[in-house]
């Protein structure tokens, strides 16, 4: 499709405050033939204005012929559910504890966001296909510590799922849950199983949306990019701090093992997708080696 779409076609559905569009051909080809990873988390998840840029970001991503998976949180969503139902949860280091009541509601607050991150895009036109431990499970998992309960890490993913799906000019929409022994369904974190997806799949990108600008340096100025060692230290010196140490140390992982790039960008921010991918500035911190 890619090949054949003009500047002039793409001008009909491409937005006002996106980036240049002459540039757009020259992205194209850098990307062809190249995977992305989009994972969509953070409070960036409950905003409605939000969620409908990331959208039609993804869609017209979908119509330029790149190839995009996309996996998505649900934190807060979760956080609100549980909190209707009157349970209580406590974290350990950043994980939830999950018991049996708790996966429940987990696993039936992310497949319903799933279906409506599924059907937006559908309604606006793009095949997305849905995937979460109840259809077209992609993700096993062992469990993460006996402590977490229901709160495992990916130990292989289904790539050739995905590949299918690619290769149909569809959007795989990935859920963070995968099934342990005799079926089980554990909660992933996000960002580990976009992670993990990026990694099996030699992904040219991996972008983790979330509601930061990106990584700062100890002067609090956005850095637009850096090396994993450089990276490394910011945490040793206490610069980065609290939730951003998971997320930073998911970003090492995958730069380390064959993701070419990772960047922290500010889903908070109007078409921050389309402004990462397709201009020079890119719109967070890139990690690559």
């Amino acid at each position: 499709m890619s090949e054949e779409i003009s500047l002039e076609n793409i001008r009909s559905f491409w937005p006002k405050d996106a980036p240049d569009i002459n540039n757009v051909p020259k992205y194209i080809a850098k990307y062809k033939g190249e995977k992305i990873v989009i994972k969509y988390g953070g409070n960036v998840l409950i905003d409605r204005n939000i969620f409908n840029s990331f959208v039609e970001d993804i869609c017209i991503l979908n119509k330029l012929g790149l190839s995009i998976v996309v996996v998505h949180g649900g934190g807060p969503r979760i956080k609100r559910e549980l909190e209707k139902n009157n349970i209580e949860t406590s974290f350990i280091n950043g994980l939830r504890v999950t018991d049996s009541r708790v996966i429940e509601i987990v696993e039936k607050v992310l497949i319903e966001f799933n279906m409506d991150i599924v059907d937006s895009l559908k309604k606006k036109g793009s095949n997305a296909i849905s995937i979460h431990t109840k259809t077209n499970n992609i993700i096993s998992v062992m469990p993460e510590k006996k402590e977490l309960g229901f709160v495992g890490t990916p130990n292989s993913i289904d790539s050739k799922m995905i590949e299918k799906i690619i290769n149909k000019n569809q959007i795989p929409v990935v859920a963070p849950l995968g099934l342990g022994e005799n079926n089980q369904t554990y909660n992933i974190n996000g960002d580990t199983a976009a992670n993990a997806i990026a990694k099996k799949l030699k992904s040219r990108r991996l972008l983790l949306m979330t509601n930061v600008e990106g990584v700062y340096d100890d002067k609090k100025n956005l850095i637009s990019e850096i090396k994993p060692f450089d990276l490394k230290n910011l945490i040793e010196w206490k610069v980065v701090q609290g939730g951003m140490i998971p997320k930073i140390k998911n970003c090492v992982d995958a730069v380390e093992n064959g993701v070419r790039g990772v960047v922290i960008l500010d889903g908070r921010k109007s078409h921050s997708i389309l402004h990462e991918i397709f201009s020079d500035k890119g719109a967070g911190t890139l990690i690559r080696k």
